[in-house]
C-alpha cells in the first residue's frame, strides 16, 4: 500500500470550505490502497470550528499534529474583537487599525501568516521521515506555506511530491484587494512559480487554473471539488416561502446590488411575491451586503443565519426552493468555482448563479442542467429567470432535472486523485 504524507492546515475541526476536500480524500484513499498519514497544527486559529466533521475521519487513520504560532493569536490578545478576520474576508469598511493590519499580513507575512510553521515543520517531518517509510508528499494550499514545507523535504529527501492548489495563490479573488508593494507581489509570483516548477504533479481544481498555470508546468491536472452524499436523502420536504439560499462567506465582491434590485421591483408590484420571498443568507455576511439589502427595502425579507455545523447546512440547503451562487465580480471571475456548487448539485434544487457565463462555474452548470447563469449586471434576464421561478414555484412544479453530476461524487474524484498518485509514485 501506499504511504502518502499530506501536509494541510485546515484539519477537523476546523470548520467552513477548506476542510472538506482533504478530509474526503483522506475518507476513501484507502479503498485505491493508500494509507494516508495526515500532518497537520495542534493549535491552530480557526475562524469556524464544526467538530461534526471529525466523523468522517476513517478509523485509525495517523494524524501528526505540532504546534504554530500564528501572529492572529499575538492579534486576537489585543483586539477587542473575538477573532481577526482570515484573508478570504476583506471587510469593506476597514477602520486604520485594519489597514495597518493588513498591510503588515500581506507585505511582512510571505506568502501568509504560517510561514512562521514551515522550519519547525521541516525539521519535525524531516526526523519523522528518518525513521517511517513514505512514499510521497502532497501538500494543500492555501495557506501555501504548506507547498513550501513539502519543498524543502523534497529537496531534502528526494521524494515525490504532488501540489494541490484549492485556491489560486495570486489570483484568488482577493489578492487584488491586499495593500501589496511591488516588492511583495513579485515575491508571491516568484513563490508560486517556484512551487509549480519543482512539484512533480500539480492539481487544480479548474480549467481555467491549469491553462494559467501551464507556462510553469506541464504535469498539471484538474481534479474538482465534490459532494458526498451518502447520509443524504433528496426526499425532503421544500420551504413554505419562496426561498434564495446562500450558503458560505458573502464578501463585498459577492454583494450584486442589481440581484436586490431586481427582487424589490418585482414585490414593488407583486404582493404574494413579496410575501413569499425569503433570503436567506447562511454563513458570515459583509455589512455591505445588509446595506445593500435594506437600501432596496428588503430588510423584512432578510433571514440571516450564522454559522452552522455541515450537516445543518445541507438540511437546509435540501429545504429551499432556490439555491443562490454569487460570484465575486473580479478581474480572475472566470475561473472562479466556489467549492458549494457541487453540495448544491447533490440537492437536485435549481440553482441561480451570479456569475461570467463564459466561465468554469457556468460550464458545470450547464453540462449538469443544473441551473440557470447569469452574467453580472445582467438585469434583463436576472428578471426573467426570477419571475420564471416564482411561478413554477406558485404552481409546485420547482425542480430541476440535473444529470451527469455523480463524476462529483467524492469516492470518484478520490479514484482520480489515486491514479494520480499511483503514477507519480511509479514513474522514475
Amino acid at each position: 500500500m501506499i504511504r502518502a504524507l499530506i501536509i494541510t492546515y485546515y484539519w477537523p475541526p476546523a470548520g467552513g470550505s477548506g476542510v472538506q476536500r482533504w478530509l474526503k480524500f483522506v475518507k476513501y484513499l484507502r479503498n485505491f490502497d493508500i494509507e494516508p498519514i495526515v500532518y497537520t497544527v495542534q493549535n491552530p486559529d480557526y475562524v469556524f470550528t464544526d467538530p461534526s466533521l471529525e466523523n468522517d475521519i476513517p478509523e485509525n487513520t495517523l494524524v501528526i499534529k505540532q504546534p504554530i504560532w500564528e501572529p492572529y493569536q499575538l492579534a486576537n490578545i489585543f483586539s477587542k474583537k473575538k477573532k481577526i478576520e482570515s484573508a478570504g474576508f476583506i471587510k469593506s469598511n476597514q477602520s486604520l487599525g485594519d489597514k495597518i493590519k493588513s498591510y503588515v499580513r500581506a507585505n511582512y507575512f510571505i506568502p501568509d501568516a504560517r510561514i512562521f510553521w514551515i522550519k519547525p515543520s521541516v525539521k519535525f517531518l524531516s526526523n519523522y521521515l528518518l525513521n517511517n517509510h513514505i512514499d510521497i508528499i502532497i501538500s494543500t494550499g492555501p495557506p501555501h506555506s504548506m507547498h513550501l514545507i513539502a519543498h524543502q523535504l523534497k529537496n531534502k529527501f528526494g521524494l515525490k511530491w504532488i501540489a494541490d492548489f484549492r485556491d489560486p495563490w495570486t489570483d484568488i479573488d482577493y489578492f487584488h484587494h491586499l495593500p501589496l508593494t511591488k516588492k511583495s507581489t513579485a515575491k508571491h509570483c516568484a513563490l508560486e512559480q517556484m512551487v509549480l516548477k519543482n512539484a512533480d504533479e500539480v492539481i487544480v481544481v479548474g480549467n481555467s487554473m491549469k491553462e494559467n498555470y501551464l507556462p510553469f508546468t506541464k504535469n498539471i491536472h484538474v481534479i474538482s471539488n465534490g459532494f458526498d452524499n451518502e447520509t443524504v436523502s433528496i426526499n425532503n420536504s421544500l420551504d413554505f416561502k419562496f426561498s434564495i439560499t446562500h450558503v458560505g462567506l458573502m464578501n463585498a465582491d459577492r454583494n450584486h446590488p442589481f440581484l436586490w434590485k431586481v427582487l424589490a421591483d418585482i414585490a414593488s408590484k407583486n404582493e404574494d411575491f413579496k410575501s413569499d420571498l425569503v433570503i436567506k443568507l447562511i454563513g458570515k455576511v459583509d455589512e455591505s451586503v445588509v446595506q445593500s439589502i435594506n437600501q432596496f427595502g428588503l430588510s423584512n425579507n432578510l433571514d440571516l443565519v450564522p454559522y452552522l455545523p455541515h450537516d445543518e447546512v445541507i438540511q437546509l440547503q435540501l429545504e429551499s426552493q432556490l439555491l443562490l451562487l454569487s460570484i465575486n465580480n473580479v478581474p480572475a471571475a472566470r475561473g472562479i468555482i466556489t467549492g458549494k456548487v457541487f453540495e448544491y448539485l447533490q440537492t437536485q434544487r435549481p440553482i441561480l448563479a451570479i456569475a461570467p457565463t463564459n466561465g468554469d462555474l457556468a460550464e458545470i452548470l450547464n453540462e449538469t442542467n443544473a441551473g440557470t447563469v447569469i452574467d453580472f449586471d445582467d438585469e434583463k434576464h436576472l428578471i426573467e429567470t426570477i419571475n420564471q421561478y416564482y411561478s413554477f414555484y406558485k404552481q409546485g412544479i420547482l425542480e430541476v432535472k440535473s444529470q451527469n453530476f455523480q463524476q462529483y461524487h467524492r469516492k470518484n474524484l478520490t479514484q482520480d486523485l489515486s491514479n494520480l498518485i499511483k503514477k507519480c509514485v511509479y514513474t522514475k
